[in-house]
């Protein structure tokens, strides 16, 4: 079970991922990115209180990455835990996403400082 939040302040929309993000809950964060994505051009994504994501969460995410190029959207995901940033890691997404420890950095990233 996996469940979405939302919030906009200064320009950057958060996405709060809470739970376990698996192939039936995949969906509702798919729904999420890609409401954000069609609104938004700074997009931090909170994954503090995620505890899993199965390789359909991880496919969700990397369906995006060629949007966000395409259209100049940038989007920071921080506060993965050990494991599952591991999980992202082995995937290489790591390198095709941008990852920070915390909001702060997160938000510096969006606003391009």
């Amino acid at each position: 079970m996996v469940e979405i939040k939302n919030s906009l302040e200064n320009d950057i929309f958060t996405i709060y991922v809470i739970g376990e993000v698996d192939a039936s809950s995949s969906i509702h964060l798919d729904e999420s990115i890609n409401e954000a994505t069609s609104k938004h051009k700074k997009i931090i994504v909170n994954c503090e209180q995620l505890e899993y994501i199965s390789s359909a969460g991880l496919g969700v995410f990397m369906s995006y990455i060629n949007d966000l190029n395409e259209k100049d959207i940038k989007m920071v995901i921080y506060g993965l835990s050990e494991k599952v940033l591991h999980v992202f890691q082995i995937l290489g997404l790591d390198q095709l996403l941008k990852i920070t420890n915390n909001e702060e950095e997160a938000k510096v990233i969006v606003n391009g400082i």
